[in-house]
């Protein structure tokens, strides 16, 4: 067992939108991640998701709606919910989700990461 430092963890990486998985534990993943920009529409099929903010502002948009999540707060996104995590700044963010959930989600493309690093 070891304590995780996310000051850290966010410190040890400069690029954005590239997931790492900072812990385990019963099938979901611990990741961190940098924002900055927009990213692309997406739904999961099977998972649920839970965003984190560490630093920044988050705007998770949503068909009918947006979500302002600040520092310190989180929002869970329902599997088969569309939406489009926005940072106008860069964002810290914990993600916490089934180990299985592609950061894509239902879209293949050049943001797809199949493979991600572990720190």
């Amino acid at each position: 067992m070891e304590t995780i430092n996310l000051k850290e963890k966010f410190s040890s990486f400069s690029d954005y939108w590239n997931q790492r998985v900072i812990g385990e534990f019963n099938d979901c993943a611990v990741k961190v991640v940098k924002i900055k920009g927009e990213f692309i529409w997406h739904h999961h099929d099977v998972e649920d998701e839970l965003f984190l903010v560490v630093k920044g502002t988050l705007r998770m948009k949503f068909r009918d709606h947006e979500a302002i999540v600040r520092e310190g707060e989180f929002v869970i996104v329902p599997k088969g919910v569309e939406h489009c995590p926005v940072a106008d700044e860069e964002v810290h963010i914990v993600l916490i989700e089934p180990k299985s959930t592609l950061n894509t989600g239902n879209i293949v493309n050049e943001r797809t990461v199949a493979q991600l690093e572990r720190i």
